[in-house]
């Protein structure tokens, strides 16, 4: 039976592929269009977006291209090839910026850079361009129906890249790279100052700079503590009903406690130290 329901397969793929191979070679272009548009309706993107390709020469200045154009763009995005995609939607707004397509077209264009985007770990130009293309969305089509949308994809390009450089920071951190990491969770709340994470980031930024001074060379040393409780004073000012508050107050006292000591130190007679 096995060989049997191959064998099947085998005569069904071949006369599906002489089928089309006839529609190709036709020269009756409107009976290949209407056959594109049947294999689009039917889901054989692929084939229709050959048989597209072919007829834009022969329809190109027609009533008809918009709509081959438009069923020829989307052809490639159902096949999930989104840097094709992206370009052929790019085309169609360039040959009809004022279709009442292209609000729909303007934004798949831009979320095509969101569906390129990669994991956290990786590089991630594309996440920026997303973010870059549905801003230049929004403020192109103020009354679309897509502004929400555009925002939400936003939204998720800046979380993601709210957690790349958290990691970034985080294993600078690990690494006991402490200048670093305070100098990263610091820009992490610039970057993102309305992130639900903002006190842990302030946290964090004060830790690594009082590792940072207290791993410091002596001469250096009190200006860096000093630093721990500017950040203190900031952290306060920011969320002064945070529970992290005092862990926070713990690392600036800690820090006057030591400048204290370098005072008191700086101070002593040869004879006493």
């Amino acid at each position: 039976m096995k060989i049997l329901f191959g064998l099947f397969i085998s005569v069904l793929l071949v006369s599906c592929s002489s089928k089309f191979e006839k529609i190709l070679k036709s020269t009756d272009y409107e009976f290949k269009l209407k056959k594109a548009d049947e294999l689009y309706a039917n889901k054989k993107y692929k084939q229709a977006e050959e048989l597209y390709l072919e007829l834009f020469p022969v329809f190109k200045g027609t009533d008809k291209f918009e709509d081959l154009y438009y069923k020829f763009a989307y052809a490639s995005y159902y096949q999930h090839n989104y840097e094709e995609s992206e370009n052929n939607f790019k085309g169609f707004l360039e040959v009809f910026p004022n279709s009442p397509k292209a609000d729909e077209i303007a934004f798949l264009h831009a979320y095509t850079f969101y569906l390129q985007s990669p994991k956290v770990e990786l590089d991630q130009t594309n996440t920026l361009k997303a973010i870059g293309m549905m801003q230049t969305f929004i403020n192109t089509h103020p009354g679309s129906l897509k502004i929400k949308e555009a925002n939400d994809v936003i939204d998720k390009c800046r979380a993601k890249l709210e957690s790349k450089e958290y990691r970034s920071a985080a294993l600078y951190y690990k690494l006991q790279q402490y200048r670093a990491a305070g100098l990263g969770f610091s820009n992490l709340l610039f970057n993102y100052p309305e992130s639900a994470s903002g006190e842990e980031y302030k946290l964090m930024s004060i830790k690594s700079y009082y590792e940072f001074a207290r791993l410091s060379v002596p001469d250096k040393q009190e200006e860096r503590y000093e630093k721990v409780t500017t950040e203190y004073n900031d952290f306060t000012d920011r969320y002064p009903d945070s529970k992290l508050l005092k862990e926070a107050e713990s690392y600036s006292n800690q820090s006057i406690n030591h400048i204290k000591e370098i005072k008191n130190e700086q101070i002593k007679t040869p004879a006493e130290r």
